[in-house]
């Protein structure tokens, strides 16, 4: 991948649309972890953590680019991603995050719940990234402010206009099936570009329609016990 190509800026976008959707969520344990300290102590309890939940996320993420040259775990990440945005549509996320009333517990709080929450973030950035390292790291510089600060009024932004979580779904599908069909014990049958490209179509179109008929279900179930 050519440095400042378009395939790098499409690769980019998709990297930080999926940090936003996946991790936006996350900045959610930041404010349950410090809400019980004064405000002054708060500010550094947001920023320490973040620097060091940024941290871990980083070198896993780096991690997982370097791991995913190895035959057969592209494509297992690709299958772990497509389930993964087909969970982003239909699941609905509780934090049970115990408020901490000093900094350092906070700060550990919220890196360690970070690092559990984030695997999914890390194979998707990860995979999109297609072993670029530099789209990475400015991924996660572009979008990890906006996740911290801007973090409440995204996830407004998200409640209020659900289109925004299909279209991250839908990209982190397209990633997926372009993991499945790069990975180099699948890339021989996918030869053939119009093979290759209905593929992603067909992985993206699979998601969104089992993702419709699930949440749909679920609301029938969630009417019927209500009544």
């Amino acid at each position: 991948m050519e440095l400042f190509s378009a395939e790098f800026f499409s690769a980019l976008l998709a990297i930080v649309v999926i940090d936003l959707v996946l991790a936006g969520d996350n900045a959610i344990v930041i404010g349950l972890a410090a809400r019980n300290l004064p405000k002054d102590q708060q500010k550094k309890v947001i920023l320490w953590g973040t620097v060091g939940a940024i941290a871990i996320r980083a070198a896993a993420t780096l991690a997982v680019v370097w791991l995913l040259d190895i035959p057969g775990l592209l494509l297992a990440g690709g299958i772990v991603l497509v389930y993964i945005a087909y969970k982003l549509l239909v699941e609905e996320k509780e934090h049970d995050i115990q408020a901490k009333d000093n900094i350092f517990a906070a700060i550990r709080t919220i890196i360690i719940a970070d690092a559990a929450m984030g695997l999914d973030n890390v194979i998707a950035v990860g995979g999109a990234a297609h072993g670029n390292f530099l789209l990475v790291v400015i991924g996660l510089l572009i979008s990890v402010p906006i996740v911290v600060w801007g973090s409440t009024l995204f996830l407004k932004l998200m409640d209020k206009y659900p289109w925004i979580i299909t279209v991250g779904s839908a990209i982190l599908a397209w990633t997926a099936a372009k993991m499945i069909v790069d990975d180099q014990f699948t890339k021989a049958y996918f030869d053939n570009p119009i093979l290759k490209y209905g593929f992603e179509i067909l992985i993206i179109v699979a998601v969104l329609a089992a993702g419709r008929l699930k949440k749909n279900s679920l609301k029938k179930q969630k009417v019927n016990i209500e009544q």
